[in-house]
């Protein structure tokens, strides 16, 4: 299945007989914006907060590290996701929280997420207001694997017999700047790569191929196993839907820079190479 679905081909799913499960999950980095979901949303969507339901507490995890799954799975379930529905997820147009929701999704066992892609800017379709209509409860139950994830040690050592990929903005791989974190830099042998490289200017992903030459270019190729960071595991898991996009399994530091960079211990590396 695709990873991605148009806003047109998501219009004439919700109007057939076996309509998928909808998720709105519209968060910035000032927090989860439950706020606009009432103030108008794609009819039957239900409410998920990245920051409650998608990360736990911030400490030696990261900033945005992986939440309880018992949590994680009550609250699917809650908003009706099952192993046999197809799911739906969007955000505002970034798509940075969707991808979240849609990597934890398939990372605990459900083979059928997609997102939309170009988010709710794109979508022309009518909205509802209010806070929603509680869905008849699903019976999803989490089973993470092991393939699509990886811890810091897991990551180094990647970016050696690999490749690993930072998904930030290039100025803060090359250390220039560090808006966020209190160490500028990157993991010794990552690969700058910005996920905001991956979509046009309407926040739609560019097409496969287009992606598949991108990280052709970057040595996808020549490395086998692809992993990506970025700050906190947000914009890192939308460069790695951009992968599967283009056909390309890859793995996602969840932990990110934010883990790695607080870590005394650990090597960081500057410039524009990968060292």
């Amino acid at each position: 299945m695709n990873a991605i679905i148009s806003a047109s081909e998501l219009a004439s799913d919700l109007a057939g007989e076996n309509p998928p499960v909808l998720l709105d999950v519209r968060w910035q980095h000032q927090g989860s914006q439950p706020a606009a979901y009432e103030e108008g949303h794609i009819p039957s969507a239900v409410f998920v907060d990245l920051d409650a339901d998608l990360a736990g507490p911030a400490g030696s995890g990261g900033r945005h590290p992986l939440p309880d799954l018992d949590h994680f799975g009550a609250v699917m379930r809650a908003a009706g996701v099952s192993p046999d529905r197809d799911v739906v997820v969007y955000d505002g147009g970034q798509n940075w929280a969707a991808a979240r929701l849609w990597w934890m999704l398939r990372w605990t066992g459900h083979t059928s997420v997609r997102v939309l892609d170009g988010g709710l800017a794109l979508w022309t379709g009518p909205l509802e207001r209010g806070a929603g209509q509680s869905p008849r409860p699903g019976s999803f139950e989490p089973a993470p694997n092991s393939t699509d994830f990886l811890y810091a040690d897991s990551a180094a050592a990647l970016a050696r017999s690999g490749l690993l990929l930072d998904a930030r903005a290039a100025e803060r791989y090359r250390g220039e700047v560090e808006p966020i974190d209190k160490v500028a830099g990157h993991i010794p042998g990552a690969v700058s790569a910005p996920t905001t490289e991956n979509v046009a200017a309407d926040g739609r992903f560019k097409p496969a191929a287009e992606l598949a030459a991108r990280f052709e270019a970057l040595g996808v190729s020549r490395a086998g196993e692809v992993g990506v960071y970025c700050g906190s595991g947000v914009s890192g898991a939308h460069e790695v839907l951009a992968l599967a996009v283009a056909g390309i399994p890859a793995a996602l530091y969840v932990g990110s820079w934010s883990q790695w960079s607080a870590d005394g211990s650990r090597p960081v590396a500057t410039g524009p190479d990968p060292q």
